[in-house]
């Protein structure tokens, strides 16, 4: 009996932190890591599409497994994990026959209705506040939904609009300034300008 009430109350004991902290260095991995995640799902799909629907699905799996398992902030575990879902996000924004538009107008409403629910369920969206089990899973799913989104919008300047990788890069490196801006100088709060950069990471790091 003793042992059983241990169990139940480590389970509800705060998780410690399991994302990195927010530094220059972060957004440069991430900028990397989307492109690399962007590379690969486009090879792997050039091959064999059923391979690559396989592979992802398998990457993304292990990746969040991973991640979840890990009792605290492990770099190469939370970066595997971001790649993987950033593969698995690229091929899901990819799968949809919507087109570069509605896939876009679909992921940005998947991505309000996840944070809207993370928000009501748990009263913040920020990361610092990531120390349970459900704020982490709300946490990777709006990472999921960032990167289809990111895929998607990128996809919609760089095809759609017909602006080419090179000048989509250069719009979204200007743009992803903008959250920044806000938030230095005309009050945008800190979690807002937060997720409004790291969804541009997506595109900027594709193109």
């Amino acid at each position: 009996m003793p042992v059983i009430s241990h169990r139940l109350v480590h389970a509800r004991e705060p998780l410690a932190p399991k994302v990195p902290e927010i530094t220059a260095l972060f957004w440069v991995v991430k900028i990397l890591t989307t492109g690399m995640g962007e590379a690969a799902a486009d090879y792997i799909a050039h091959k064999n599409l059923a391979i690559a629907g396989a592979v992802g699905l398998l990457g993304f799996v292990a990746g969040l497994w991973m991640q979840f398992r890990a009792r605290r902030y492990s770099a190469p575990v939370y970066w595997f994990a971001v790649m993987m879902v950033a593969v698995f996000g690229t091929m899901a924004a990819d799968g949809p026959p919507l087109g570069h538009i509605g896939s876009t107008i679909f992921y940005a409403l998947l991505l309000a209705v996840v944070l809207r629910r993370w928000y009501r369920s748990e009263g913040t969206l920020s990361i610092h506040g990531i120390v349970t089990r459900r704020r982490e899973t709300f946490y990777w799913l709006t990472v999921l939904a960032t990167f289809a989104l990111g895929t998607a919008a990128g996809d919609l300047t760089a095809d759609s609009l017909r602006l080419g990788y090179l000048t989509s890069g250069v719009l979204f490196a200007v743009v992803i300034a903008l959250p920044a801006i806000a938030w230095r100088w005309f009050g945008l709060s800190e979690v807002a300008a937060f997720w409004c950069a790291y969804v541009l990471t997506r595109p900027l790091g594709a193109s």
